[in-house]
């Protein structure tokens, strides 16, 4: 009897999309299963998780499990990939070892050639969607830079909280970050302040250790002083400033001046390793 692993997945945005729960997916899979006399190997759900990347614990624990599933059942193909090279290797290595994929809405099956065919045409238009909402994302966050308007989608960065689109100074962080510039501009090294904070017990925002890096990056990051920048967009921000803008500009002065002398971690004016912090 054919064995059957179902995969199901649903990223953040597809939560309240009627027919993308993981309940859905899992019931019409068991269902096709049954219709067909398929056994049920395994259940692989991501939950959460971007199509995009093939960077998901229960699309990569189900592939390295091959040996107890016949064929990859999913309900639809954006489901698996919204990568065309990503779905073609995954689709090479099934043919490899000799497995087969079947999706319920498109009702493909990959033993046929003509299914084959099909289902590469159904799996590009999936890509060409995919990026147009990636372009359609980064015009708006552009856009939101040029205004200086609302948050740009990163996770919290440190100091600040993001609320209805905004952000919001986090009141419990303000001194920290505003310590970092202090100590920096009083020549204390990235190491020391890093090193210093984590003796304190002052947590990071995911409560990790502090690193030279993220301090780094706090210091060069226009946010703190007010302005919103994205891809070389630039302007004052709607949010309140965390330092003054001679403090940053001194911080970057700094900067500059010891990376004459010293080799410095370079920081991304975007704020992304702030934000992990």
């Amino acid at each position: 009897m054919t064995r059957a692993a179902l995969y199901c997945r649903v990223s953040t945005d597809d939560q309240a999309k009627e027919g993308f729960s993981l309940d859905a997916q899992r019931r019409k899979l068991a269902d096709f299963c049954a219709a067909r006399g398929w056994d049920v190997a395994g259940v692989y759900i991501d939950d959460g998780y971007s199509a995009r990347s093939t960077d998901r614990p229960a699309y990569e624990r189900m592939l390295a499990e091959r040996n107890r599933w016949d064929v990859l059942l999913i309900i639809k193909m954006d489901r698996i990939h919204r990568n065309a090279k990503n779905f073609m290797l995954m689709m090479e290595d099934l043919a490899t070892w000799d497995r087969q994929f079947a999706s319920v809405q498109e009702n493909f099956d990959t033993s046929t050639a003509m299914g084959r065919f099909v289902m590469d045409i159904i799996q590009r238009i999936a890509q060409l969607e995919s990026e147009q909402i990636g372009e359609r994302v980064y015009m708006g966050m552009a856009q939101k830079a040029k205004k200086g308007k609302g948050s740009l989608g990163s996770p919290h960065p440190y100091g600040y909280r993001i609320v209805e689109g905004r952000y919001v100074v986090d009141h419990q962080e303000v001194e920290t970050v505003r310590s970092i510039f202090r100590r920096y501009l009083a020549g204390e090294s990235l190491e020391k302040i890093a090193r210093s904070l984590d003796e304190a017990g002052m947590p990071t925002k995911r409560g990790g250790s502090w690193r030279k890096q993220t301090i780094a990056a706090i210091l060069a990051n226009p946010l703190y002083a007010g302005h919103l920048e994205w891809d070389g967009q630039a302007a004052k921000g709607e949010h309140e400033a965390l330092v003054d803008e001679e403090t940053f500009s001194g911080a970057a002065a700094e900067t500059r001046r010891r990376r004459a002398h010293y080799r410095l971690p370079t920081a991304r004016a975007s704020g992304n390793i702030a934000a992990e912090a």
